[in-house]
C-alpha cells in the first residue's frame, strides 16, 4: 500500500459514512431522520424518517455483502414503516438486495435514490404508536444534549431506549 492510498474502510466506518449520507438525503427530501430507533420487538432500525405527510420510511444500512447475507431480521422492519429502503455504498453488490425494497446508494457524503420501494401502509393504531415513540425518542435525545446530567434520568422516565 502506498502512502498516498488510504487504508480500506472497516465495516463500522463504512456503516457510519452510509448513515450520514442517507441522513443528509433525508434532510434534502424534507424527511426527519432519527438514527438507531428501538422497536417494541427488541429490534433497532438504523434510520427511521418521518415524512412531511406523516408517513414513515425505514432505511436499513448495509456495509457489505456479508452484513446483508447474515441479517435475517430486516423482513421484520416492514411492519414498522410505510416504505423500506436499503442504503449501501458504491462497492456493495446491489443484485443481492430484494427488488421490493428501495435502494439508496451513497458515496463520499452524497446519496441518491436509485429505486423506489413497494409501499405497505401502516395500520392507523401502529402509526400512532410509532409516531409517539418517534417523538418521545427525539425529544429525549434533544434534552440529553441540552442537559447531559439529566439525560439518564429522562431516558429512564421515558422508557424508550
Amino acid at each position: 500500500m502506498s502512502l498516498l492510498t488510504p487504508p480500506p474502510l472497516t465495516p463500522p466506518e463504512r456503516t457510519l459514512r452510509v448513515c450520514r449520507a442517507a441522513s443528509r438525503l433525508c434532510g434534502r427530501l424534507g424527511w426527519a431522520p432519527l438514527l438507531e430507533v428501538p422497536l417494541p420487538t427488541g429490534r433497532r432500525l438504523d434510520i427511521l424518517a418521518l415524512q412531511p405527510d406523516g408517513d414513515f420510511t425505514a432505511i436499513e444500512v448495509k456495509s457489505c455483502a456479508r452484513d446483508f447475507q447474515t441479517d435475517a431480521k430486516w423482513h421484520e422492519y416492514r411492519d414498522w414503516c410505510d416504505r423500506l429502503y436499503f442504503a449501501v455504498d458504491l462497492d456493495f453488490p446491489q443484485a443481492l438486495l430484494p427488488e421490493e425494497a428501495g435502494l439508496i446508494v451513497c458515496d463520499d457524503g452524497e446519496a441518491a435514490i436509485l429505486r423506489p420501494p413497494a409501499e405497505h401502509r401502516l395500520p392507523p393504531a401502529r402509526r400512532k404508536s410509532l409516531l409517539l415513540r418517534y417523538a418521545r425518542l427525539a425529544a429525549g435525545r434533544l434534552q440529553g444534549m441540552l442537559d447531559p446530567a439529566g439525560a439518564a434520568e429522562l431516558r429512564a422516565s421515558l422508557k424508550v431506549e
